[in-house]
């Protein structure tokens, strides 16, 4: 749907009907572009406009002045996307990595990434006998995509970990 010039997708929606006053649409909504949700309200006297969004799968290839670039595997068709729609995912971006892009009127804005992704650690600090005490200990590691997770305490340089790209946090050991 269109709501407030931006493409949003409705994730729950619960049809009212009070004993009072005319019936109307409780609904979660998620703008396509940022990721934001939103709770709306919806009377069934109102009109929304429903757009098209079309989803492909698409290979990363890689990034310049302009934006982050990525191919149709099928057309071989590149398209560019600017920094400021990929924002933070970019980070996470591989060279050859397979992506879903969203397109509106024929122009990628929003791409979603794997939930979970393995990376390797380029650098971290050893770990030194008693920084153990107190339980959840956790140090900095940075990865070989050049972000900063933190990781615990027993994770080393060159192991390969799995991040989750929504949080930004560790998970597990790959």
């Amino acid at each position: 749907m269109l709501f407030n010039n931006d493409p949003w997708v409705v994730t729950e929606f619960q049809h009212i009907n009070p004993g009072k006053g005319a019936a109307f649409v409780r609904c979660r909504i998620k703008n396509i572009r940022d990721g934001r949700t939103l709770e709306q309200t919806i009377k069934v006297s109102e009109s929304i406009t429903i757009v098209e969004v079309e989803y492909k799968n698409m290979q990363y290839l890689y990034k310049d002045d302009i934006g982050y670039n990525f191919m149709d595997p099928q057309t071989y068709d590149q398209y560019t996307m600017e920094d400021a729609s990929v924002g933070e995912q970019g980070k996470y971006l591989q060279e050859g990595m397979t992506v879903l892009v969203s397109f509106y009127e024929s122009k990628p804005i929003a791409l979603q990434l794997p939930k979970k992704m393995t990376f390797t650690i380029a650098e971290t600090m050893p770990a030194v006998k008693g920084d153990t005490a107190g339980g959840n200990v956790t140090k900095e590691a940075t990865m070989d995509a050049g972000f900063v997770v933190k990781v615990p305490i027993f994770i080393n340089q060159g192991e390969k970990i799995v991040v989750n790209t929504d949080t930004g946090e560790y998970v597990e050991r790959a």
